[in-house]
């Protein structure tokens, strides 16, 4: 696979009205990960870090060629964990859940080709930034996106509907899980953007297309998504994971061992 230089940004905040971040997030080049946890304390933070956990044990032994394979299994796992977690936990106290949402991007190997390979499952979402146009590529696996998309109601309608967090996959759900694929070009991709809904329910997607397109280190883009969803309302999490491709142009201004401290020290602080 050819080498693909990435730059980038995370940043997560645990926003101004939940108690605790059930966001989490992994940057492992080419490995990137949000995952938005649902069912309190002890339940969403628990099976987000757990898709993050198995995410991370995938970069570790990454195969490019084999990239929709094992993200593939690497969701497999987690469900399958996150679903044990969930029963031992229903057994004492029932109807309690754990749950939760996930995007994934990876670099593959498409015959000889790097390309994108992106996954969803659930409401957070991935955007594209190509020739400084916002493209959202990921499709809501939620109750108003099918609305939306039957044209029972308008985009605008879905953003204040009464049931527009209700998602219709997750990992733990004990139907299973049939998560989204996409393969994109590595040349129509200028910048990425993975996010929890805790952003892109603050914000709307001009002003995230704003910050995007203003906002030149994406350690600095993802600070300032996450910051703006805060000013917001901050009503939910919010986190937030910027990708440059930089290809083999090195940009000495940024310093990645610094990105990765930087990384270590958000991650500790969150736990």
């Amino acid at each position: 696979m050819r080498n693909v230089d990435l730059h980038h940004g995370a940043s997560s905040d645990v926003g101004l009205v939940r108690k605790v971040n059930e966001d989490s997030f992994l940057v492992a080049p080419p490995v990137f990960v949000v995952a938005d946890g649902m069912g309190g304390h002890s339940g969403g933070d628990v099976a987000s870090q757990m898709v993050v956990e198995e995410f991370q044990r995938l970069a570790e032994h990454y195969d490019p060629a084999r990239g929709a394979e094992q993200v593939a299994d690497t969701f497999a796992r987690a469900q399958a964990r996150i679903v044990d977690y969930g029963n031992a936990h229903r057994a004492l106290s029932p109807g309690w859940h754990a749950g939760t949402t996930a995007v994934v991007a990876v670099l593959v190997d498409d015959n000889g080709v790097t390309k994108w390979l992106l996954a969803n499952l659930g409401d957070s979402r991935i955007y594209r930034i190509t020739e400084g146009r916002l493209e959202q590529i990921s499709v809501d696996h939620s109750v108003v996106q099918e609305l939306v998309d039957s044209g029972e109601i308008t985009v605008a309608e879905a953003a204040v509907h009464p049931e527009r967090h209700v998602i219709t996959r997750a990992l733990g759900s004990p139907e299973g899980i049939d998560p989204d694929f996409f393969l994109l070009p590595l040349a129509s991709v200028e910048r990425l953007l993975l996010c929890s809904d805790g952003v892109t329910g603050m914000i709307e997607d001009e002003e995230i297309e704003t910050i995007l397109e203003s906002v030149p280190d994406p350690r600095d883009a993802a600070d300032a998504l996450v910051a703006a969803a805060v000013a917001a309302g901050g009503r939910d999490n919010a986190t937030a994971v910027v990708v440059d491709v930089v290809g083999l142009v090195k940009d000495a201004s940024y310093d990645s061992q610094r990105q990765l401290e930087s990384l270590e020290s958000k991650l500790g602080g969150r736990e």
